[in-house]
């Protein structure tokens, strides 16, 4: 890396439920509004566009960390329920088999066997953040799966073993929520879910405060984020809290800051960016 040039930074972005955050569904508009404005932010992280895209999504789980390899994914509407326009939704961004096989490369050289799939589509926890981040559409991009068991040790593994993407001009993206309590949160907007908006805040405020700590301690906090106040209320499988590991190990040594703290059903969530 040229020692001027500034590393691209990395984040971890709410995305959001289904395609709420593209179509009016459900939520208030003043929390739909919050979060399309810190989905828009995203595009604006680093001074200048970056050459790719990694993202990983919540919503893909592997036995081991896999790769999207096509040139041209598809799109996966793997949500349930919307009305019919969320089925015809479209973001053509490309794929990049290159770049797949760089994210391959260096998690193999992190000790990680992985594997790719060609087949698979950008599911919502892709490109509906992304759809809004980016509604161009012209930056390659290449998902990256979950590790099935959740460890979040090896979580931050692989987002260490990610890190050189960052002097090679490629935007890392964790996308999931820091709240995701699907019981709660219908309850709440029921207005039949007591106590539960101080429980989310309650794990929101550790979360803030471990995020954007130190990064050793940093770190030692996300290993044992279950020990947090409210931690299984908030997470009760933790599959959209684990990108942030990812993104928090590629982090380094740079602190966490708070890009967004907004709610869904009143019950409060978090973003961040590193660097």
């Amino acid at each position: 890396m040229n020692p001027t040039t500034r590393r691209t930074p990395v984040a971890f972005v709410s995305h959001g439920g289904g395609p709420w955050p593209i179509l009016d569904v459900a939520f208030p508009q003043e929390e739909r509004a919050s979060l399309l404005q810190h989905l828009r932010d995203v595009s604006r992280l680093s001074a200048a566009a970056p050459k790719a895209l990694i993202v990983i999504s919540a919503h893909w789980e592997e036995p081991v960390p896999t790769v999207m390899s096509s040139a041209k994914p598809s799109i996966l509407y793997d949500y349930y329920g919307f009305p019919p326009e969320a089925y015809t939704l479209t973001w053509p961004a490309p794929g990049s088999p290159v770049l797949a096989g760089r994210v391959r490369e260096l998690l193999a050289g992190g000790g990680f066997a992985t594997a790719e799939d060609a087949g698979r589509g950008y599911d919502h926890g892709t490109f509906v953040p992304m759809k809004v981040a980016f509604p161009e559409a012209d930056i390659p991009v290449v998902q990256l799966s979950l590790i099935q068991g959740l460890d979040a040790s090896e979580h931050l593994k692989m987002g260490h073993a990610l890190a050189p993407l960052r002097d090679e001009g490629v935007l890392v993206v964790g996308t999931g929520n820091t709240f995701h309590n699907l019981q709660a949160l219908r309850a709440s907007m029921q207005g039949a879910a007591p106590g539960a908006r101080e429980r989310a805040a309650t794990f929101d405020d550790w979360l803030q405060a471990a995020v954007t700590g130190e990064s050793t301690a940093r770190d030692d906090a996300l290993r044992s984020w279950e020990k947090a106040p409210f931690a299984r209320f908030a997470q009760p499988r933790e599959e959209h809290l684990l990108p942030l590991m990812v993104v928090a190990g590629a982090a380094g040594g740079d602190r966490g800051v708070t890009t967004w703290s907004g709610s869904m059903a009143g019950l409060r969530g978090s973003a961040f960016r590193f660097g």
